[in-house]
């Protein structure tokens, strides 16, 4: 059962309670059992309802929701090893990206991540995720060791963002971020990245120049959060749910655009219900895009990723025929 149900999730959280009565009854009868059968069936047709209609606010809290597995979970159920490594060689380790060889399936890797934490020193230790232009610069240098010995390499983001402070202002985290998207263009080795919950501004780039972009069913990818963009174009946070829908950021819209490759679909009732599940999907989704990554010559690499983010936002201008004559008379 859901400990931190969502609004929209109060109904299923609800139908969830009481089977969970009706289940811990001693010796249960005939009709307490029909009534559990039917509770079952009730359960499942109100969760599809509700996340078959879920608007871009909502998938929001459930990119948030506190009990959504994270880069550490994703290690636990995902990896057979993980070697953790750690620091920049300049400033320290920052905590809100972790970096490591791992083995996923029969597949040797880099992996690196955001982690938020759960508990209160946990997020402290992590900075919730923001991290500095150190853990940027830990990220990159990882990634350059797995490119010399030919490893591919896996990135997991979810961040709301760098973080902001003054102290990673004086230390360059813009440079960095712009430095990572750069080196990470150059690497000749394969690249997938996984939006696993919120895909924050630069925060999330800094780590996200890949040649196979996954996303979440549930997670966003975005320039701003929602929050963020409320306070600039209508000076309130308490038109966040109104930004949210603008800023066309979940993985169908994302899809739709070409900004994400592809989506990984999630269990019903959203990442938080079943961890488990949700990494085996994702899991499955990484190795099969490291299988197709694996057919390109390393020569071809760089060129590949070049023209794939040169594609984005491609647009196409057109004169009507009236305007576009008078344009050329008047010349």
């Amino acid at each position: 059962m859901n400990n931190h149900p969502l609004p929209f999730e109060k109904p299923i959280n609800t139908l969830e309670q009481q089977l969970n009565e009706l289940e811990q009854q001693a010796n249960p009868t005939q009709a307490t059992q029909d009534a559990i059968r039917s509770m079952r069936s009730e359960i499942l047709k109100v969760k599809q309802e509700i996340y078959n209609n879920l608007d871009a606010w909502d998938i929001v809290q459930v990119a948030r929701h506190p009990d959504r597995p994270q880069t550490m979970d994703y290690i636990d159920l995902m990896c057979e090893e993980f070697v953790e490594l750690h620091g920049d060689h300049a400033i320290g380790d920052d905590r809100a990206i972790l970096t490591g060889f791992a083995k996923i399936g029969d597949q040797k890797v880099l992996l690196v991540g955001h982690q938020k934490g759960r508990t209160l020193k946990d997020r402290t230790t992590h900075n919730y995720g923001m991290a500095h232009p150190e853990g940027y610069r830990k990220a990159l240098q990882k990634m350059q060791l797995a490119a010399k010995y030919h490893l591919p390499i896996v990135c997991l983001i979810d961040t709301s963002g760098a973080y902001p402070g003054i102290g990673a202002e004086e230390r360059g985290v813009a440079y960095q971020i712009a430095y990572n998207l750069r080196e990470m263009s150059r690497l000749d080795t394969p690249i997938v990245c996984a939006v696993i919950g919120e895909g924050g501004s630069g925060g999330a780039l800094g780590i996200g120049m890949g040649d196979h972009i996954l996303i979440m069913q549930y997670a966003y990818y975005s320039v701003i959060s929602p929050e963020g963009c409320a306070g600039i174009l209508w000076k309130h946070v308490k038109h966040a749910d109104k930004a949210a829908r603008a800023l066309k950021f979940t993985s169908k819209d994302l899809l739709k655009l070409g900004v994400v490759d592809e989506v990984v679909p999630e269990p019903l009732g959203a990442a938080h219900r079943d961890q488990r599940a949700t990494a085996a999907s994702l899991k499955q989704a990484i190795l099969n895009s490291l299988k197709q990554l694996s057919k390109v010559k390393r020569s071809e690499i760089q060129k590949r990723r070049y023209e794939k983010f040169r594609r984005l936002g491609q647009f196409i201008e057109q004169f009507e025929e009236q305007g576009a004559d008078e344009e050329v008379a008047a010349k």
